[in-house]
């Protein structure tokens, strides 16, 4: 009977796991969309925002109002800067469409610090192809509080290099090769 119980176990826990996955994909796709939005109004689509800060201000009382935690000024202005870092080249089906969002929010947070396109991706595909690479980006050297992501049933953490700066693409290159 405990065989029973175990499997029950894990197919329980799987789904738990894909339906955290599928939230999560589909809160980057809502933020990207809200961003979206928010350019469209505010920017009808230029580069630069016209009255941007009321804008903001305005959407954040109004939806925090409504909605609830979760739209402060600040959350909104994250959303508006992660459409324009990952905006769709303009095509007659990019209207309805959204990126492949594979990442968490907070992922994305850090990767739109990244301001050179290559480099960038870079980071977005390693995050995405090889769960067993945990990289850890900082923006300050004095953050305490880091985000790392480690491969599926992994407890352990290592730490074998520090640096204070992101390492050239080449460089990581060759330290994922290095890497056994």
């Amino acid at each position: 009977m405990s065989q029973i119980i175990v499997d029950i176990q894990n197919i329980l826990n799987k789904a738990r796991k894909q339906a955290y996955q599928r939230i999560h994909v589909a809160m980057v796709q809502a933020y990207w969309l809200i961003g979206k939005r928010i350019v469209e109004e505010d920017q009808q689509g230029n580069a630069r925002a016209t009255y941007g800060k009321a804008l903001i201000a305005n959407l954040s009382t109004q939806l925090t109002k409504d909605l609830g935690q979760g739209f402060s000024q600040r959350n909104l202005e994250q959303m508006r800067a992660f459409y324009l870092t990952f905006v769709i080249p303009q095509t007659a089906s990019a209207e309805l469409q959204t990126p492949d969002f594979q990442l968490s929010w907070s992922h994305y947070l850090m990767l739109m610090g990244i301001k050179e396109l290559d480099e960038r991706r870079f980071y977005e595909i390693e995050s995405i192809e090889n769960k067993t690479i945990g990289i850890i980006l900082c923006q300050k050297k004095s953050d305490l509080v880091v985000e790392i992501t480690l491969p599926e049933n992994n407890d352990q953490i290592f730490a074998s290099r520090y640096q204070t700066v992101l390492p050239s693409n080449e460089q990581l290159r060759q330290l994922l090769i290095q890497t056994p």
